[in-house]
């Protein structure tokens, strides 16, 4: 099964399940991603725990939400959508004139077909979202409302994998596990990181790489509170993983910094498999970078997406679906830019020449017999390649200075460490 396949069939199990940012249906979530990827580490904080400035809030359970009509008609069912119930509503069994529930309902005029995604984390409340369509079609009347659900002091769970490497120097991802049935800004992230986890394990490693599943914002500040001086001291690059699943268009949000290593490994590996890609400003930022790259904090950590979060239409509504937005092509185009990234980190040495003047290479069988047009371009790239081998820059530096792909220069240098032209420091 091709590496998209394999994570939309994991997305289409994770999403009816309804996740926020506590709540079983996080665990449910690490439960599932932690049978695919068994040394998975599921914890927790309690409520009430200090992240630095923030609070974990109180654990939010949502059992059942639907509002009756005066016809006895159940609409917005939380059933049948989870979108339907404001995330972290509190409960409620009242009946209301619908003057009284309008101040209740939440919709999208401008998409009359779209449900929204509404949330109310950290202050009491209660609510429906539904379409603006099914919204205007409400007549006067009395309308029950019914909510069954918890809001008391429990716990924030959020999970880390370590994979070691030769080094102790590490590889930081992240990803986030708090949004319910939307795919592109959820699913894709939890999914594609743990394929690429899966291909992590496979391979021999130059790195050690830690990989969290955290609930967005609040789960962040929670790791960092929990790991920020190791993290700090170890980590060398890092990506935050999130809307990586459709086939519209490649994103790059850089760190605050802009200048990490990992924001110019981003930029080589787009410009190179989507030349068309949409660079971001740290202005833009809007997932957990705002933790990761934050002052006194400042992890070199960028972001490379599909279609980024808030730039596209469907986002944070029901039509963000899988198969609609979300596709097998869309999360294997995400998941190769990710593996590339990686690649570079892993594979990147110092290459130096070790003849004197240009190397022959006729005599090594490195270069074409007969000479026609066009024959001789590889070789040109190999011998502007081989003209910074100096000792001094690295074969990523040499990719950027010449303007190929890394991945091509890592292929064509192969020939020449193994005729003993390149010596690998």
């Amino acid at each position: 099964m091709r590496v998209g396949e394999w994570c939309y069939e994991l997305a289409k199990e994770l999403w009816p399940i309804p996740r926020s940012l506590t709540g079983p249906g996080v665990r449910q979530t690490l439960e599932r991603l932690r049978r695919e990827l068994p040394l998975l580490n599921i914890k927790s904080v309690p409520t009430g725990y200090q992240a630095f400035d923030w609070t974990v809030p109180d654990e939010w359970c949502a059992k059942s939400a639907f509002i009756e009509t005066p016809g006895g008609k159940r609409i917005a069912d939380f059933s049948e959508n989870n979108l339907h119930l404001m995330g972290y509503s509190e409960p409620v069994d009242a009946t209301l004139d619908l003057d009284e529930l309008q101040e209740h309902l939440y919709s999208l005029p401008d998409e009359p077909d779209a449900i929204p995604y509404v949330t109310s984390y950290y202050r009491r409340r209660w609510g429906f979202c539904l379409t603006d369509k099914a919204r205007k079609a409400l007549s006067n009347g009395k309308y029950r409302v019914h909510i069954d659900s918890t809001l008391e002091p429990g716990h924030l769970n959020y999970a880390d994998i370590i994979i070691p490497g030769e080094s102790e120097d590490e590889i930081f991802l992240s990803t986030y596990i708090c949004h319910p049935s939307m795919a592109n800004n959820e699913l894709s992230g939890p999914v594609v990181t743990a394929a690429i986890v899966r291909w992590l394990q496979s391979k021999k490693r130059k790195y050690t790489y830690r990989i969290a599943f955290v609930p967005e914002t609040i789960g962040s500040l929670v790791y960092l509170s929990k790991n920020l001086p190791h993290l700090k001291a170890r980590v060398v690059a890092g990506f935050n993983i999130t809307c990586i699943g459709d086939d519209r268009d490649y994103s790059y949000l850089p760190s605050r910094r802009e200048n990490s290593i990992a924001d110019r490994i981003a930029v080589h590996v787009l410009t190179h498999q989507a030349p068309a890609f949409t660079r971001y400003t740290w202005l833009d930022r809007g997932s957990d970078e705002r933790q990761y790259c934050a002052p006194g904090v400042d992890l070199p950590m960028a972001s490379i997406m599909r279609s980024k979060y808030g730039e596209y239409p469907e986002y944070h509504t029901s039509k963000d679906t899988l198969g609609g937005v979300v596709t097998a092509s869309g999360l294997e185009g995400g998941y190769l830019a990710l593996e590339r990234a990686i690649t570079v980190l892993e594979e990147d040495f110092v290459p130096r020449v070790r003849v004197l003047g240009e190397p022959q290479l006729g005599k090594r069988g490195l270069y074409p017999n007969v000479s026609i047009r066009g024959s001789t371009d590889h070789v040109r790239v190999m011998m502007n390649m081989i003209s910074y081998c100096d000792g001094e820059r690295s074969l990523f530096e040499i990719a950027e200075k010449i303007g190929r792909p890394f991945w091509e220069l890592r292929q064509a240098i192969e020939p020449l460490v193994a005729a003993d032209l390149i010596s690998v420091t």
